[in-house]
Protein backbone atom coordinates (compact mmCIF):
# COMPACT_ATOMS: atom_id res chain seq x y z
CA UNK A 1 0.00 0.00 0.00
CA UNK A 2 1.72 3.18 -1.17
CA UNK A 3 1.33 6.76 0.00
CA UNK A 4 -0.75 7.78 -3.03
CA UNK A 5 -3.27 4.99 -2.36
CA UNK A 6 -3.60 6.01 1.28
CA UNK A 7 -4.03 9.65 0.27
CA UNK A 8 -6.80 8.84 -2.23
CA UNK A 9 -8.56 6.46 0.15
CA UNK A 10 -8.45 8.96 3.02
CA UNK A 11 -9.84 11.74 0.82
CA UNK A 12 -12.71 9.50 -0.28
CA UNK A 13 -13.50 8.29 3.22
CA UNK A 14 -13.49 11.75 4.80
CA UNK A 15 -15.61 13.05 1.93
CA UNK A 16 -18.10 10.29 2.70
CA UNK A 17 -18.03 11.19 6.39
CA UNK A 18 -18.93 14.75 5.50
CA UNK A 19 -21.43 14.17 2.67
CA UNK A 20 -22.69 10.64 3.54
CA UNK A 21 -23.13 9.96 -0.17
CA UNK A 22 -20.96 10.66 -3.21
CA UNK A 23 -22.27 10.18 -6.73
CA UNK A 24 -20.79 9.83 -10.19
CA UNK A 25 -20.27 13.59 -10.47
CA UNK A 26 -17.84 13.56 -7.55
CA UNK A 27 -14.12 13.77 -8.21
CA UNK A 28 -13.74 10.77 -5.87
CA UNK A 29 -16.21 8.42 -7.58
CA UNK A 30 -13.90 6.87 -10.18
CA UNK A 31 -10.93 6.81 -7.80
CA UNK A 32 -12.92 4.71 -5.35
CA UNK A 33 -13.09 1.80 -7.81
CA UNK A 34 -9.33 1.50 -8.16
CA UNK A 35 -8.81 -1.92 -6.50
CA UNK A 36 -6.22 -0.89 -3.90
CA UNK A 37 -8.03 2.36 -3.11
CA UNK A 38 -11.35 0.56 -2.69
CA UNK A 39 -9.83 -2.02 -0.35
CA UNK A 40 -8.27 0.73 1.76
CA UNK A 41 -11.56 2.64 2.00
CA UNK A 42 -13.36 -0.56 3.02
CA UNK A 43 -10.69 -1.17 5.66
CA UNK A 44 -11.11 2.35 7.05
CA UNK A 45 -14.88 1.85 7.14
CA UNK A 46 -14.62 -1.52 8.88
CA UNK A 47 -12.18 -0.27 11.51
CA UNK A 48 -14.42 2.66 12.42
CA UNK A 49 -17.64 0.66 12.51
CA UNK A 50 -19.09 2.12 9.34
CA UNK A 51 -20.37 0.40 6.21
CA UNK A 52 -20.03 1.15 2.50
CA UNK A 53 -23.00 0.70 0.16
CA UNK A 54 -22.07 0.52 -3.51
CA UNK A 55 -25.04 1.48 -5.69
CA UNK A 56 -24.79 1.83 -9.49
CA UNK A 57 -24.29 5.61 -9.45
CA UNK A 58 -23.65 6.35 -5.79
CA UNK A 59 -21.52 5.29 -2.85
CA UNK A 60 -23.10 5.56 0.61
CA UNK A 61 -21.49 5.56 4.04
CA UNK A 62 -23.67 4.41 6.93
CA UNK A 63 -22.98 3.67 10.57
CA UNK A 64 -23.10 0.09 11.81
CA UNK A 65 -25.87 -0.36 14.39
CA UNK A 66 -23.38 -1.60 17.00
CA UNK A 67 -19.66 -1.29 17.62
CA UNK A 68 -19.14 1.97 15.76
CA UNK A 69 -17.05 4.91 16.94
CA UNK A 70 -19.75 7.09 15.37
CA UNK A 71 -22.66 5.44 17.16
CA UNK A 72 -24.51 7.88 19.43
CA UNK A 73 -26.75 7.45 22.43
CA UNK A 74 -30.20 9.00 22.72
CA UNK A 75 -28.85 12.18 24.36
CA UNK A 76 -26.41 12.80 21.51
CA UNK A 77 -29.12 12.21 18.95
CA UNK A 78 -31.46 14.61 20.75
CA UNK A 79 -28.73 17.28 20.71
CA UNK A 80 -28.29 16.82 16.95
CA UNK A 81 -32.00 16.65 16.15
CA UNK A 82 -33.77 19.07 18.47
CA UNK A 83 -37.18 17.89 17.24
CA UNK A 84 -36.63 14.65 19.22
CA UNK A 85 -37.43 15.53 22.82
CA UNK A 86 -38.12 12.28 24.67
CA UNK A 87 -37.61 8.55 24.22
CA UNK A 88 -41.37 8.05 24.09
CA UNK A 89 -41.56 10.55 21.26
CA UNK A 90 -38.70 8.83 19.46
CA UNK A 91 -40.43 5.43 19.73
CA UNK A 92 -43.55 6.88 18.10
CA UNK A 93 -41.45 8.60 15.44
CA UNK A 94 -39.85 5.22 14.71
CA UNK A 95 -43.31 3.78 14.01
CA UNK A 96 -44.05 6.71 11.69
CA UNK A 97 -40.77 6.20 9.85
CA UNK A 98 -41.37 2.47 9.54
CA UNK A 99 -44.86 3.06 8.12
CA UNK A 100 -43.38 5.46 5.58
CA UNK A 101 -40.64 3.02 4.56
CA UNK A 102 -43.05 0.08 4.36
CA UNK A 103 -45.33 2.06 2.05
CA UNK A 104 -42.44 2.45 -0.41
CA UNK A 105 -40.85 -0.98 -0.02
CA UNK A 106 -43.49 -2.83 -2.00
CA UNK A 107 -43.84 -3.81 -5.64
CA UNK A 108 -42.26 -1.88 -8.51
CA UNK A 109 -45.49 -0.09 -9.41
CA UNK A 110 -45.85 1.24 -5.85
CA UNK A 111 -42.22 2.37 -5.84
CA UNK A 112 -42.57 4.27 -9.11
CA UNK A 113 -45.78 5.91 -7.97
CA UNK A 114 -44.35 6.92 -4.60
CA UNK A 115 -41.18 8.27 -6.18
CA UNK A 116 -43.21 10.33 -8.67
CA UNK A 117 -46.03 11.58 -6.45
CA UNK A 118 -44.69 11.23 -2.92
CA UNK A 119 -46.86 10.77 0.15
CA UNK A 120 -48.75 13.61 1.80
CA UNK A 121 -48.38 14.14 5.53
CA UNK A 122 -52.14 13.73 5.89
CA UNK A 123 -52.15 10.38 4.07
CA UNK A 124 -49.29 9.21 6.26
CA UNK A 125 -51.23 10.33 9.35
CA UNK A 126 -54.17 8.15 8.25
CA UNK A 127 -51.90 5.17 7.65
CA UNK A 128 -50.29 5.49 11.07
CA UNK A 129 -53.66 6.05 12.74
CA UNK A 130 -55.09 2.87 11.21
CA UNK A 131 -52.03 0.92 12.28
CA UNK A 132 -52.09 2.16 15.86
CA UNK A 133 -55.86 1.74 16.22
CA UNK A 134 -55.36 -1.89 15.14
CA UNK A 135 -52.71 -2.23 17.84
CA UNK A 136 -55.10 -0.67 20.35
CA UNK A 137 -57.76 -3.29 19.54
CA UNK A 138 -55.17 -6.06 19.84
CA UNK A 139 -54.07 -4.78 23.25
CA UNK A 140 -57.63 -4.99 24.58
CA UNK A 141 -57.75 -8.70 23.85
CA UNK A 142 -54.02 -9.40 24.39
CA UNK A 143 -52.56 -7.10 27.09
CA UNK A 144 -49.06 -8.43 26.43
CA UNK A 145 -49.24 -7.69 22.71
CA UNK A 146 -45.88 -6.36 21.57
CA UNK A 147 -43.80 -7.82 24.39
CA UNK A 148 -42.40 -10.61 22.25
CA UNK A 149 -41.60 -8.12 19.48
CA UNK A 150 -39.87 -5.81 22.01
CA UNK A 151 -42.21 -2.94 21.17
CA UNK A 152 -43.90 -0.89 23.89
CA UNK A 153 -47.28 -0.94 22.18
CA UNK A 154 -49.14 0.58 25.14
CA UNK A 155 -46.82 3.59 25.26
CA UNK A 156 -47.02 4.19 21.51
CA UNK A 157 -50.79 3.74 21.37
CA UNK A 158 -51.47 6.01 24.35
CA UNK A 159 -49.24 8.81 23.11
CA UNK A 160 -50.73 8.75 19.61
CA UNK A 161 -54.38 8.51 20.69
CA UNK A 162 -54.19 11.67 22.77
CA UNK A 163 -52.35 13.80 20.21
CA UNK A 164 -54.34 16.34 18.21
CA UNK A 165 -54.24 16.53 14.42
CA UNK A 166 -53.25 19.93 13.03
CA UNK A 167 -55.84 21.74 10.93
CA UNK A 168 -55.34 21.20 7.19
CA UNK A 169 -54.70 24.92 6.68
CA UNK A 170 -52.06 25.17 9.42
CA UNK A 171 -48.64 26.43 8.33
CA UNK A 172 -46.12 23.67 8.81
CA UNK A 173 -43.40 26.26 9.20
CA UNK A 174 -44.93 26.91 12.62
CA UNK A 175 -46.31 23.45 13.20
CA UNK A 176 -46.72 22.21 16.76
CA UNK A 177 -44.55 19.12 16.99
CA UNK A 178 -46.74 17.81 19.81
CA UNK A 179 -49.54 17.19 17.30
CA UNK A 180 -49.73 14.21 14.94
CA UNK A 181 -48.91 16.19 11.80
CA UNK A 182 -46.19 17.99 13.70
CA UNK A 183 -44.61 14.71 14.78
CA UNK A 184 -44.83 13.40 11.22
CA UNK A 185 -43.12 16.58 10.02
CA UNK A 186 -40.35 16.09 12.60
CA UNK A 187 -39.94 12.45 11.53
CA UNK A 188 -39.64 13.36 7.87
CA UNK A 189 -37.12 16.09 8.68
CA UNK A 190 -34.85 13.41 10.13
CA UNK A 191 -34.78 11.79 6.69
CA UNK A 192 -34.46 15.18 4.99
CA UNK A 193 -31.43 16.02 7.13
CA UNK A 194 -29.78 12.81 5.92
CA UNK A 195 -30.45 13.75 2.29
CA UNK A 196 -32.88 10.87 1.74
CA UNK A 197 -36.13 12.76 1.02
CA UNK A 198 -37.40 16.13 -0.17
CA UNK A 199 -40.28 17.86 1.62
CA UNK A 200 -42.51 19.97 -0.65
CA UNK A 201 -45.60 22.22 -0.55
CA UNK A 202 -45.10 23.58 2.94
CA UNK A 203 -47.85 26.18 2.47
CA UNK A 204 -50.33 23.92 0.68
CA UNK A 205 -50.57 20.15 1.15
CA UNK A 206 -47.19 19.07 2.55
CA UNK A 207 -45.79 15.88 1.12
CA UNK A 208 -42.54 13.97 1.23
CA UNK A 209 -40.79 12.77 -1.93
CA UNK A 210 -38.30 9.92 -1.49
CA UNK A 211 -34.97 10.35 -3.26
CA UNK A 212 -33.17 7.57 -5.10
CA UNK A 213 -30.70 7.46 -2.21
CA UNK A 214 -33.46 6.21 0.10
CA UNK A 215 -34.49 3.42 -2.26
CA UNK A 216 -30.83 2.39 -2.46
CA UNK A 217 -30.56 2.30 1.34
CA UNK A 218 -33.62 0.06 1.46
CA UNK A 219 -32.34 -2.28 -1.23
CA UNK A 220 -28.67 -2.48 -0.31
CA UNK A 221 -28.81 -2.06 3.48
CA UNK A 222 -32.16 -2.40 5.24
CA UNK A 223 -33.06 -5.70 3.58
CA UNK A 224 -30.01 -7.24 5.26
CA UNK A 225 -31.41 -6.55 8.73
CA UNK A 226 -33.88 -9.05 10.16
CA UNK A 227 -35.37 -6.42 12.46
CA UNK A 228 -36.27 -4.19 9.52
CA UNK A 229 -37.93 -7.04 7.65
CA UNK A 230 -39.80 -8.09 10.79
CA UNK A 231 -41.05 -4.55 11.46
CA UNK A 232 -42.01 -4.05 7.82
CA UNK A 233 -44.05 -7.25 7.92
CA UNK A 234 -45.71 -6.24 11.19
CA UNK A 235 -46.60 -2.78 9.90
CA UNK A 236 -47.70 -4.00 6.47
CA UNK A 237 -49.91 -6.79 7.86
CA UNK A 238 -51.63 -4.46 10.30
CA UNK A 239 -52.17 -1.77 7.67
CA UNK A 240 -53.30 -4.33 5.12
CA UNK A 241 -56.32 -5.19 7.22
CA UNK A 242 -57.74 -1.74 6.46
CA UNK A 243 -55.85 -0.75 3.33
CA UNK A 244 -56.77 2.41 1.46
CA UNK A 245 -55.29 4.76 -1.12
CA UNK A 246 -52.21 6.56 0.26
CA UNK A 247 -52.43 9.59 -2.03
CA UNK A 248 -54.40 12.79 -1.60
Amino acid sequence: MNAETIKKASAIYFSLLKERVIDETSEHFESYFEPEVRQTVLLLADESGTYIIEAPKRIHLVVQPTGSVFATNFTHMRDKHNQVETKKQFHLMSVILMSFLASMDQNQVAKIRTKREGISFYSLERKVDELIMNWDRSLKSMPNFGDEERIDMKEVVTMWKYMEVDRADASLRKVNKRTRIGLIASSMRLLETEGLVVILDWDDIPKVIPKQELFERIEYLYHDYERYEFMKKLVSEEEGEHAEDTQD
